[in-house]
């Protein structure tokens, strides 16, 4: 297991603070942050690169904080490769057993070539790859020396949404042949079709670390709920009523929820997707009804997010013949309507 222990790093404008986690043997943890929030950092003070001013990086019960990096037994692969240009794909991954006999560093790389989808492009050099390929190769020469965790830093996010797809589903399988990983970025969906375990970075410290159902569906904070795309995340007071339900206060808006949490202070969800808008108020089983109005609409994956102003924002997903139906336009008064079970209450 690697032990990643109270690490800290001043770097001027920028710091990383306090940092720990673990990242179990056999999992996929994917660090999950926007660009500049100290993630590559974190990672080349695992990786060796970094010398962290606090802290401590561990495998197991092992010390390796200052450790040289050939003794770390870890494997690093950038966003834009790092291939030897001067080298072909096959000395590339032969790099790190150059030290073995002939023999055993051919089938070695025959083998790696093999299990990565590159093997009839072993005597090309990386000019000629395309970023899908050359991608493919880094892999293979990160885990020629057998590392005990992959470090994989934005590993796809250069690549075309084509050889996304294929890089994505060669690191699920690499993880299901046993790898551990440790994967940085700043792509949501990609910590989705990945993570076994996801940790969320804000400004130099992880805020959040779980389950990626745990994390993307109970968020501990705005910055977390806005970051894995829940627009509708309200912070305020829940108060008890009877036979299930509760009223949550938020900014003197009241909403009806069913939870048996206990009274007190906490967050609540609401999903894009469960807030349904009409021209008039209807007779349905919805409990929370308010007038509004549009001040905002923007394409988004499933239709077009559309922002309604009640006296705190409500974002709904519509489809686009919804928007054309009920003629939805900035300006426009329009009834939000969503059921108390599509309330997700948090408590804090």
């Amino acid at each position: 297991m690697l032990r990643i222990r109270n690490i800290s790093k001043d770097l001027g404008e920028f710091a990383v603070r306090d940092v720990s986690c673990d990242v179990e043997d056999g999992a996929y943890f994917v660090l999950l942050g926007a660009s500049g929030v100290g993630k590559t950092v974190l990672l080349e003070t695992v990786a060796g690169l970094v010398t962290p001013d606090a802290g401590r990086i561990l495998w197991d019960d092992e010390d390796m904080t200052h450790a040289r990096i050939q003794k770390r037994g870890l494997g690093l692969v950038y966003q834009d490769q790092a291939l030897f240009p001067h080298m072909t794909v096959y000395r590339n991954i032969a790099y790190g057993l150059r030290w073995r006999r002939r023999a055993a560093v051919r089938d070695k790389v025959r083998a790696l070539a093999a299990d990565v989808g590159v093997s009839d492009l072993v005597h090309r050099y990386p000019a000629t790859l395309s970023g899908g390929e050359a991608q493919r190769v880094a892999l293979a020469r990160a885990l020629a020396t057998e590392p005990r965790c992959l470090l994989l830093d934005e590993p796809i996010s250069s690549l075309d949404q084509r050889a996304r797809a294929e890089v994505r589903a060669l690191l699920r399988r690499l993880h299901r042949q046993g790898h551990t990983v440790l994967h940085v970025t700043h792509d949501y969906e990609e910590a989705v079709s990945l993570a076994t375990r996801v940790g969320v970075m804000e400004n130099g410290s992880i805020v959040q670390v779980g389950h990626p159902r745990e994390v993307f569906h109970h968020p501990k904070s705005e910055f977390v709920a806005g970051f894995v795309g829940i627009r509708n995340f309200f912070a305020g007071h829940l108060e008890r009523m009877q036979d299930g339900l509760a009223r949550f206060v938020t900014a003197g808006l009241v909403l009806l929820v069913a939870t048996d949490a206990p009274a007190g202070p906490g967050n609540l969800i609401v999903r894009s997707e469960d807030l349904v808008l009409a021209p008039t108020r209807t007779d349905t089983s919805a409990q929370n009804n308010f007038l509004g109005t549009v001040v905002d609409l923007a394409p988004a994956r499933g239709g077009v997010e559309v922002t309604v102003d009640v006296g705190v924002e409500l974002a709904a997903l519509v489809t686009e013949p919804s928007v054309a139906r009920l003629q939805l336009a900035c300006g426009l008064k329009v009834w939000v309507s969503f059921k108390a079970a599509a309330a997700r209450y948090i408590e804090a």
